[in-house]
C-alpha cells in the first residue's frame, strides 16, 4: 500500500518513530553542547564568572558600576523568565547549572530507552490487528476472488502463528494493549516536550551569559590598553 502512495497505520507509526528518534538525537546534541560550554566556563578565571552572573540575576543586585552588566541579557520579560527558571530549579551557582544539564542528559536517555520497547511493541500489535482485520473480513466471504483468497490465507497463517496458546484471536486484548501503549507513548512525548523547553531555557541563559562576557571584555580591553601605555 505504501509503495502505491497509500498511507497505512503501520507506515504512519514508522514515520512518527523516525521523527521522534530524530528529535531526541537533536535534543541530545543540544544538551551535549551545553555541557561542553559549561566545561569551558568552569575554567574561566576572568570576571564576571558564571557563578557571579547567576547570583546577580537571582539576587537582583544593584552594584555600583555593575548594574549595566545585566542589561545585555535581553528584555525584561526574557530576564524575568530566566530568573524564574533558576529559582524554580534552585540553581544558585555554576555547579547547580551543571547538575541541571547533567539531569537533562539523563532524562533524554531515559525517554529514549523507555520509548524503544513501547514503539517496538506498538509495531507488533499494529501488524497483529491488521492481519486479524483481514482474516475477519474475508473469513465468512465464500466468494473471495484470487487476490482476496491469497490475503486471507496469509492472514490465517499469521494469526495461527501468533495466537500464543489462545483458542481464539485475542483481538480485544491486542486493541486494549495498544491503547495503553499509545497513552504511554504520548506521556513520554510530553516529557520530551517539557525537557525541550528546559533545554531552551538553559540555552537562553547561555546566550545571556555570553553577551555579558562580551560586554565585560569590551569594557576592560580599553582599560588594559591604557594601563599598558602607562
Amino acid at each position: 500500500m505504501e509503495k502505491r502512495g497509500i498511507r497505512t497505520e503501520r507506515g504512519n507509526l514508522n514515520r512518527e518513530i523516525e521523527v521522534t528518534n530524530q528529535r531526541l538525537r537533536q535534543l541530545k546534541a543540544r544538551i551535549v553542547k551545553l555541557q561542553n560550554w559549561l566545561k569551558e566556563e568552569s575554567e574561566n578565571i576572568e570576571p564576571p564568572t558564571l557563578a557571579d552572573v547567576i547570583q546577580g540575576i537571582l539576587s537582583r543586585r544593584e552594584q555600583t558600576g555593575k548594574s549595566d552588566r545585566y542589561q545585555s541579557i535581553g528584555n525584561l520579560k526574557a530576564a524575568a523568565k530566566m530568573l524564574n527558571f533558576l529559582q524554580e530549579n534552585q540553581i544558585m551557582d555554576m555547579a547547580g547549572l551543571e547538575e541541571k544539564v547533567k539531569d537533562m542528559y539523563g532524562r533524554q536517555s531515559d525517554i529514549r530507552d523507555e520509548l524503544k520497547p513501547v514503539e517496538h511493541r506498538l509495531k507488533v500489535l499494529d501488524e497483529h490487528i491488521k492481519q486479524a482485520d483481514i482474516y475477519r473480513k474475508h473469513k465468512s466471504n465464500k466468494a473471495r476472488n484470487e487476490s482476496e483468497d491469497i490475503l486471507f490465507a496469509a492472514a490465517k497463517k499469521y494469526i495461527t502463528n501468533h495466537l500464543n496458546g489462545h483458542g481464539k484471536i485475542p483481538y480485544n486484548t491486542w486493541k486494549a494493549e495498544r491503547g495503553k501503549l499509545t497513552a504511554e507513548r504520548n506521556r513520554l512525548n510530553q516529557e520530551y516536550v517539557s525537557l525541550k523547553d528546559e533545554v531552551k531555557e538553559v540555552e537562553q541563559i547561555r546566550r545571556g551569559v555570553d553577551d555579558i562576557m562580551r560586554e565585560e571584555m569590551r569594557r576592560t580591553q580599553p582599560k588594559r590598553a591604557k594601563n599598558m601605555e602607562l
